[in-house]
């Protein structure tokens, strides 16, 4: 009997990990899935729970040695493991650099070690900062914030192993992922989580300025289809931008989402819109966004119950959670 091809996820009980999760089991692979469960949910796997050909590790991408023996015959691995969100990375810079640059090498010397046959990274947009849009990948880098810094040295680390150890890594630059299964807990963060909490309590949304602001929003499955797509490639050493290249507005999402809303102060340091440039995914990988904007709202929406458990902010608590975002990112506050 031909034995299944392994993969390994990092942060595979997260949000973007679950689905990556599920893609490879429909491909035919064998995964391992190391998590923490720190931003993740075992329960996102919970559909996988007693399928043979799913391991789950409760581990510290940091932990691992090189010669783990969890990276035994492993073919691919994907790397979304790490900490996310603006004002804690502010806050708590060294652990973000830790978590993100050091957790990195850890998982590239075990990829190393396994002699796995691509790396792909889970890289941010946020490395461009304030960027020209659409946005390319050639765009200068311009990290505002510490998890920024962090995501692209974590990129950095990759492409350094590929030139020094001849490891076959690909890069790809996350825009704004949506979809089902986004974190419930933590900081006050992506526009998702907080709207679909106030919807379930019938609040207000919280529109940062006017809501006029767009976000090339990509629904989480074809961000699963692309990663495994850059997987199996024969392109090595790419930085890919990942989005729809339809970037929509917060008051469109309101609009589908239905209900009230209130205005929040504009923070400093946020874009106007984002919006990648897709021509070199679209043009190398064959890849194109399949979920219109339309039908991953409407899928969220079916699902709405899984955010009763999240946060539940308003104009008062998310001042106070932003406060740092402000002191650090207003210009007259650097001073």
């Amino acid at each position: 009997m031909t034995s299944r091809p392994v993969a390994v996820v990092t942060g595979g009980a997260g949000f973007i990990g679950s689905h990556m999760v599920d893609l490879l089991i429909e491909e035919g692979f064998d995964v391992r899935v190391i998590d923490n469960l720190v931003g993740g949910r075992t329960d996102n796997l919970v559909h996988l729970s007693n399928d043979p050909r799913l391991v789950l590790e409760e581990r510290d991408i940091r932990s691992y040695l090189p010669a783990d023996k969890l990276f035994g015959g492993v073919k691919y691995v994907f790397h979304f493991a790490g900490i996310g969100d603006i004002v804690p990375s502010i806050e708590r810079p060294a652990e973000y650099m830790s978590a993100n640059v050091l957790g990195t090498v850890h998982m590239l010397e075990c990829a190393r070690h396994c002699n796995a046959a691509k790396f792909v990274y889970a890289a941010s947009s946020s490395c461009y900062g304030l960027a020209q849009v659409p946005t390319r990948e050639d765009h200068p880098i311009t990290p505002l914030y510490p998890y920024a810094l962090s995501k692209f040295q974590g990129e950095q680390a990759c492409f350094h192993w590929k030139q020094v150890y001849g490891l076959p890594v690909n890069s790809i630059r996350i825009f704004n992922a949506y979809g089902t299964r986004s974190r419930t807990s933590g900081a006050y963060g992506a526009v998702f989580g907080v709207f679909l909490r106030q919807k379930l309590a019938g609040k207000p949304y919280t529109v940062v300025g006017d809501g006029t602001q767009k976000r090339d929003f990509l629904y989480v499955t074809d961000v699963a289809r692309a990663f495994f797509m850059a997987a199996q490639t024969e392109c090595v050493g790419r930085v890919f931008n990942l989005g729809a290249g339809n970037p929509q507005s917060v008051n469109r999402l309101i609009e589908l989402l239905g209900g009230e809303k209130t205005y929040i102060p504009k923070r400093p340091g946020e874009p106007d819109v984002t919006w990648a440039d897709i021509n070199r995914i679209s043009t190398e990988l064959g890849w194109k966004p399949e979920v219109t904007f339309e039908q991953g709202v409407a899928n969220i929406i079916a699902n709405i119950d899984y955010w009763r458990s999240a946060p539940l902010w308003d104009p008062d608590s998310i001042a106070r959670a932003t406060k740092t975002w402000f002191e650090f990112m207003t210009p007259q506050g650097k001073q």
